[in-house]
């Protein structure tokens, strides 16, 4: 997702909106605080636009992939030894990893 002043859009929207119609979303923020987002219109009946976004995004893949069976077969990480795995799940969520 690409981010950008208020100036900026402001200066270059005409920029900004072909990227959204090309499907890309655009963050704006005003002095390092987002205020608002723009994003390509899909219709509420017709969720291939949310889907393809994802796609781009690469957080799906086309239903036809092969799963990553490397993955499926590596072994879990190891916790280090006094660790608590509720502790380390709300520690990644606080450093939005």
């Amino acid at each position: 997702m690409k981010t950008t002043t208020i100036t900026d859009a402001k200066n270059g929207l005409s920029a900004l909106i072909d990227r959204v119609r090309a499907g890309e979303s655009v963050l704006i923020l005003d002095r390092g605080t987002p205020v608002a987002r723009l994003e390509p219109v899909t219709g509420a009946s017709d969720p291939t636009g949310r889907i393809k976004r994802l796609e781009r995004a690469g957080l799906v893949g086309p239903a036809g992939m092969a799963p990553p069976v490397d993955l499926i077969h590596s072994p879990a990480p190891k916790l280090v030894s006094g660790a608590n795995a509720v502790q380390a799940v709300l520690d990644e969520r606080l450093t939005d990893r």
